[in-house]
């Protein structure tokens, strides 16, 4: 499995439509409008690179509205259960 986070910069004519665009894109988990540099992040988890590389750069840089993006492809995945569990060995 791959999971990358996906900074999105949009224009501003595009913000109130372009969430729910890119949310229904195969392969985009999660879509958050966020504050800062950047107007969207998308979280994408895909089977393998190449197809990270198809949803990014044949999917969501072609949408209207999208004018340039970032990817951060992730090494390793942690939440807050994950360090629960680990922590609570023996209860």
């Amino acid at each position: 499995m791959t999971n990358a986070v996906v900074l999105i910069e949009a224009e501003r004519d595009a913000f109130s439509s372009l969430g729910g665009t890119l949310a229904d894109i195969d392969g985009v988990a999660e879509v958050y409008s966020v504050t800062g540099e950047w107007d969207f992040v998308a979280i994408v988890r895909v089977s393998d690179h190449e197809q990270l590389a198809d949803v990014v750069t044949g999917h969501i840089s072609g949408v209207p509205g999208v004018l340039r993006t970032q990817t951060m492809v992730a090494f390793a995945a942690y939440s807050r259960h994950d360090l629960e569990a680990l922590f609570s060995v023996g209860e």
